[in-house]
C-alpha cells in the first residue's frame, strides 16, 4: 500500500470514528471508480471498520488502535 492510500484509510477510519455512520453514507462518500483507490475495501480488509446491525458502520478495536498509533485517537 502506498503512503497516500494509508493516509486516506486513516482519514476514513477517523471520520467513521467520530460517530457510527449509515452504510449508505459511507459508500456514497468514499466510493471511487478508480481500481487503484480501494479505501473502503482496504479499511474493511484490515479490520479497521465493520458493518453493524441496522446498516451502520463503526470502527473496530483495531481501528481505534490504528488511530491512536497515528496520533488521531483518544
Amino acid at each position: 500500500m502506498t503512503e497516500a492510500t494509508d493516509a486516506l484509510v486513516l482519514d476514513l477510519v477517523e471520520w467513521i470514528g467520530r460517530e457510527p455512520r449509515p452504510y449508505s453514507e459511507v459508500i456514497e462518500t468514499w466510493r471511487t471508480s478508480c481500481p487503484r483507490l480501494t479505501i473502503w475495501e482496504d479499511a474493511v480488509d484490515r479490520g479497521y471498520v465493520a458493518r453493524q446491525l441496522g446498516a451502520k458502520v463503526a470502527i473496530t478495536e483495531s481501528g481505534a488502535k490504528f488511530l491512536r498509533e497515528h496520533g488521531r485517537g483518544g
